[in-house]
């Protein structure tokens, strides 16, 4: 076997076992998805302040990285339907949404001692985790609760399935007839083409979705819309870290595919647009 196809036979294997965690964990329960979404939040920001610290930065990244860990819990929390279980509520979430507000001015004391040459550029990336990784997974707890009193797992698998729908189609049609450069300086391969491709498909996985979900079509094809447009956006911000860090691959985590940052990167951007959309629209 030549190494190119071993390499797309790792590639292949290691997607099909990530899309069955993912996916998995999302179906199983409440709390698997949320350890999901946890485990993937520390490992995407330590990607994201090792990328930071190849720029020349140097992030606070214990700072960051509880930060973004108290704002995710504080999030799963609030749309948790056993979050009883853990004793008073109210009060802890209290205590955690105070201890978050002390960190950021924290995040300012911590430099005075670290007599770094830019101070600036230490907050502003240890801030950029945070809001860049923490901030949108923080959101994906409220997805599959959005327009509903209830957990329903479906919503969140039909976000990603779209996300994936817009991947495979804007691969498939830029390979296939993809000539005019998309952003050429980030991503020399991705083409018009393929932009207006992936779009296409992931609206008919919206179509299917609310076909499934029995909810309203144009609802769904207008979210699919949103998410299509927005991660391929996620996608050329993730392309642009990279390359100003001078690295390919953000770390090196999945087989075959690189690190978290580069398997999430769409649903990263995409999620603030797609929970907005969902809170006013559905």
């Amino acid at each position: 076997m030549s190494e190119k196809m071993k390499n797309l036979a790792v590639r292949t294997m290691s997607g099909l076992v990530l899309a069955a965690v993912v996916l998995g964990a999302i179906a199983w329960s409440q709390w698997s998805f949320g350890a999901l979404l946890l485990v993937l939040l520390a490992v995407g920001m330590h990607e994201f302040y090792a990328l930071a610290g190849k720029q020349g930065n140097s992030p606070q990244k214990i700072v960051g990285l509880v930060a973004g860990i108290v704002l995710f819990v504080l999030n799963f929390a609030f749309v948790s339907e056993d979050i009883e279980i853990l004793g008073s509520a109210r009060q802890a979430y209290g205590c955690g949404l105070a201890f978050l507000l002390l960190l950021l001015p924290a995040m300012f004391i911590c430099e005075l001692y670290r007599r770094n040459e830019n101070p600036a550029a230490g907050i502003g990336t240890t801030m950029m985790g945070v809001c860049y990784v923490a901030l949108p997974l923080s959101l994906m707890c409220y997805i599959p609760m959005v327009g509903s009193d209830t957990w329903n797992p479906w919503v969140m698998i039909a976000y990603i399935f779209i996300i994936w729908a817009n991947d495979v189609f804007a691969y498939l049609v830029g390979m296939s007839v993809g000539r005019h450069r998309l952003c050429e300086r980030l991503s020399p391969k991705k083409s018009w083409e393929g932009f207006f491709g992936g779009l296409a498909g992931a609206v008919v996985m919206g179509v299917v979705a609310a076909k499934v979900l029995d909810a309203h079509v144009w609802v769904w094809a207008g979210l699919a819309l949103v998410a299509a447009v927005s991660g391929v956006l996620g996608d050329l911000v993730e392309s642009m870290f990279k390359r100003a860090a001078g690295v390919k691959d953000s770390g090196k985590l999945i087989p075959g595919h690189g690190g978290m940052l580069d398997r999430f990167d769409a649903m990263l951007l995409s999620a603030p647009f797609v929970f907005v959309y969902m809170l006013f629209v559905m």
